[in-house]
């Protein structure tokens, strides 16, 4: 497959419909280099899912039936924005520790909203069940190409911005992100995948030969709660060689407060965690090595405007 053709014309067919993010430079929190970071939290409904969600709309022929999608809340939120947009309708199962937030911005957009006990993978289970039933369009929130393709178009929006960086550090929940990212970049600059230790898909996966099922949890759960790594997402880091660390919930904690104090960035654990990589040390750059962040996601579990 032509990864970047597929990335390009999913950026020609999402243009005007998602937000070019900008990007910042920022010599801070206590590392003594500077980071360039990709504030996507500030794409529409908080998160890079729009990408996606929107890439998908637009290449596909949607049934009168409407959409289905499971998601832990970003790509639910960003399924049923883009629907709305668009003038489809849409059923959107999360689990209930989606949180207050993301299941009321869900509610915002239109959706029609269900959340079931459990985890991501029971929201997908009733998601599947109800395009069974229904003739739904299912939206896959990270294994499906048009879904990688849209999400694909930030990182190549990146580049276009003046990227400089020879590491690009990315948080990894089902892999949809830092897929986009592989299929684009290819083998030309270094990409570091970055999970909670409480929710090590890609790290199992790289350490078994395939997705593998695990066990999730933690304060990022709710972003990065895929139980399995996508397919396309090992896939490609098998191509490309693309290693990855885990970090703590603290860590994660530590870097989402230092983006707020240091910087006025409100972001979820997810959107922190690709830089816990840094602040932790699991990650270590060599001294000449120019590092970026992708900050993903801002939608805190709770509003902080209540």
């Amino acid at each position: 497959m032509n990864w970047r053709n597929e990335i390009t014309n999913a950026a020609v067919r999402s243009e005007g419909h998602t937000v070019r993010t900008p990007v910042l430079t920022f010599d801070g929190f206590g590392l003594g280099y500077p980071i360039e970071m990709k504030l996507e939290q500030m794409q529409c409904t908080g998160s890079f899912k729009a990408r996606g969600a929107f890439n998908t709309l637009l290449s596909s022929d949607v049934p009168e039936t409407g959409l289905v999608a499971a998601s832990g809340g970003n790509h639910g939120a960003a399924v049923a924005y883009a629907a709305k947009k668009l003038g489809h309708k849409a059923k959107i199962f999360v689990p209930e520790f989606a949180g207050p937030a993301k299941i009321g911005l869900i509610k915002r957009s239109g959706a029609d909203l269900s959340v079931v006990m459990g985890e991501y993978a029971n929201a997908f289970q009733d998601a599947q069940a109800y395009e069974t039933e229904k003739g739904a369009m299912q939206v896959h929130a990270f294994d499906a190409i048009s879904t990688v393709a849209g999400q694909g178009t930030l990182t190549r929006e990146w580049e276009e911005q003046g990227l400089q960086a020879d590491t690009i550090l990315i948080a990894v929940g089902g892999g949809g992100l830092i897929a986009g990212a592989m299929a684009w970049l290819g083998k030309t600059r270094k990409i570091l995948a970055v999970e909670p230790e409480k929710a090590p898909t890609m790290f199992t996966a790289l350490a078994q030969g395939g997705p593998q099922d695990v066990e999730v949890g933690g304060i990022a759960a709710n972003a990065l709660g895929a139980r399995k790594v996508g397919q396309i997402c090992y896939d490609l880091a098998i191509e490309t060689g693309t290693e990855c660390v885990t970090v703590t919930d603290e860590a994660i904690r530590t870097a989402q407060v230092a983006l707020w104090q240091e910087c006025r960035q409100l972001v979820e654990p997810a959107g922190a965690t690709a830089l816990a990589a840094l602040m932790s040390g699991a990650y270590k750059p060599a001294p000449d090595e120019r590092v970026a962040v992708l900050v993903c996601g801002g939608n805190l579990s709770e509003d902080p405007f209540g």
